[in-house]
């Protein structure tokens, strides 16, 4: 594969955490080039993907299992920065991040606070 050391050592990893079911969804960022090779890869491990534009020498790849970047493509139809809270937190969720983080991430884009009662701080 055609990539970057970095895209194929994080590339090598996701595919043993997909295979092993540790993870259903995984986004690389890179160059339009490095992603043409990347989806080759995709396409003969039977792993579907979406391609999102960023800008001229970047692209986003996500990947994993069927329904998860169905739902990718459903909802990321604009640059990540640019997503509703709501659409922020799905994402992030599906990626498999920290639940509470993305919780907490969802209250402040939505401009909410929160009380922690239990540590006794406001986010």
């Amino acid at each position: 594969m055609a990539c970057s050391a970095h895209v194929g050592a994080c590339f090598g990893q996701y595919i043993y955490e997909y295979r092993k079911g540790v993870r259903q969804l995984f986004l690389l960022t890179m160059t339009p080039h490095e992603a043409m090779a990347l989806q080759k890869r995709l396409e003969k491990e039977s792993i579907d993907c979406y391609v999102q534009d960023v800008g001229m020498t970047k692209v986003n790849v996500f990947f994993g299992r069927g329904p998860c970047v169905e739902t990718v493509r459903t909802i990321v139809t604009k640059p990540l920065h640019e997503l509703t809270p709501e659409q922020d937190f799905i994402l992030g969720t599906l990626l498999g991040y920290d639940r509470e983080q993305q919780c907490l991430r969802f209250l402040t884009r939505a401009g909410k606070q929160h009380q922690d009662k239990a540590a006794g701080w406001l986010h």
